[in-house]
């Protein structure tokens, strides 16, 4: 997988976690991470608890170690990567999430569309 593409996986990842965390946990905590992916150092500034830290780390972890050049989304991969603890957690943060984000953006439009209208 190219850069663009590793950064962009490397970024939701961060957003979804992040998401998670403030709705779930109260001991976040800043931390800067950095990732090294083809001769490249990506800096990433996370704000998680310990617990989220440890399954992003491990997701980050996973995504480092994609054999594939055209990475597939995770659940369709043809080999799966992932433990299957790990899978569930991460899915259940992704699921979580993705709602929480979507009805975010959904409302965003909504309140758009009315200071339009008046």
């Amino acid at each position: 997988m190219d850069i663009i593409k590793f950064k962009d996986e490397i970024n939701t990842l961060k957003k979804f976690f992040e998401v998670y965390c403030k709705n779930h946990h109260n001991n976040q905590q800043y931390i800067n991470k950095s990732l090294h992916y083809k001769n490249e150092e990506i800096q990433v500034e996370l704000n998680l608890c310990p617990e989220c830290l440890s399954k992003l780390n491990y997701s980050y972890e996973r995504l480092l170690e994609c054999p594939h050049d055209i990475k597939p989304r995770c659940r369709k991969c043809p080999s799966p990567c992932y433990e299957k603890k790990q899978w569930k957690d991460t899915a259940k943060v992704m699921r979580y999430s993705g709602v929480k984000l979507g009805i975010t953006a959904l409302n965003k439009k909504i309140k758009k569309l009315i200071c339009y209208i008046k």
